[in-house]
């Protein structure tokens, strides 16, 4: 008998890919999103299969599903959106992550919340370690999402120790792949986008912080591999590539594989914008014998080419 999987936040990015590779694993899938920054698009071909439903819902409501799975990835987890209604999104990482793990109480479902990078802040180690507590401005124009997201993990350790919610926490550091918005911030959709336009490229900062940009289908193996962990293991667990890249060095690569005459220009850093990002995943390698295999190359070619076929040039 199929599994019931219920993916919060499914029509977005990485839970479009995740629902496409659960369907293929044999899962029932049901993908619950509010479509604030999730895309028709992206689960149009996922709606003819059978074992595919899709709930036009928000996780601030409650949920009334039964499954044995949960992934909660509802959060709009770009800048640009998440500071469009800073209330909702904290409430969207609080409140919903609540109802998540209510239902995860009355079914008996294992569930999975896919907190971030950003709850590390602007770091004062490097690279970040699941042991450091971060350093994080509690009242800045990004806190809305990183404050939330930590607050989603203290209430997920707090159902496990109170309630036995059977939980696994993992931590995504910048991922990139087909399926992004164009418009969501994001430094790997921006200077694609840019490129492909022939706009000018445009850095924050002078282009020296850095960032590890792990390809969206190594992502999602992560991901299943850490639902599918051993009883007892609930992380939280760093789940990026360790390759580490300058701003700069990125907009070289994106100049150069798409063939643009964009030129480079600098504009001011936004307010606390990280000056590094790297995840240690030594926990990851030892608990779920996960590592990324797509270089940046491969992953930046395969994005350059689903932008090229969905943007109107």
């Amino acid at each position: 008998m199929r599994k019931r999987v219920l993916v919060t936040g499914g029509a977005g990015f990485i839970g479009s890919h995740l629902c496409k590779r659960l369907l293929e694993e044999g899962y029932e899938v049901i993908c619950l999103d509010n479509m604030f920054t999730g895309q028709k698009e992206n689960v149009l071909p996922l709606m003819k299969d059978p074992h595919f439903e899709f709930l036009r819902k928000d996780v601030l409501e409650d949920i009334h599903v039964e499954c044995d799975q949960i992934y909660n990835l509802a959060c709009p987890a770009s800048p640009i959106h998440y500071q469009y209604d800073p209330i909702k999104t904290i409430k969207t990482s609080f409140i919903g992550s609540l109802h998540a793990l209510g239902l995860a109480k009355r079914c008996h479902a294992r569930i999975l919340q896919a907190s971030t990078s950003e709850v590390y802040g602007d770091p004062e180690i490097h690279p970040q370690p699941e042991s450091y507590w971060g350093h994080v401005n509690t009242i800045g124009i990004r806190s809305c999402y990183d404050e939330g997201k930590r607050a989603a993990e203290t209430l997920f350790f707090d159902y496990n120790r109170q309630h036995n919610v059977d939980i696994k926490v993992v931590r995504i550091f910048n991922t990139y792949g087909p399926n992004m918005r164009g418009d969501d911030g994001r430094v790997v959709s921006n200077f694609i986008v840019q490129a492909l336009k022939g706009e000018d490229i445009t850095i924050y900062g002078d282009g020296s912080q850095t960032r590890s940009f792990c390809y969206v289908d190594d992502l999602v193996e992560g991901l299943i591999r850490m639902m599918n962990s051993r009883d007892g293991f609930t992380g939280p667990v760093n789940l990026g590539n360790p390759s580490e890249f300058t701003m700069l060095e990125l907009a070289q690569k994106v100049i150069e594989l798409t063939g643009t005459n964009s030129k480079i220009v600098y504009l001011p850093l936004p307010q606390d914008d990280p000056t590094q990002r790297k995840p240690v995943i030594d926990l990851a390698e030892k608990e779920l014998n996960w590592k990324p295999t797509i270089p940046l190359e491969e992953g930046l070619l395969k994005t350059i080419d689903y932008f090229r076929s969905t943007l109107e040039l």
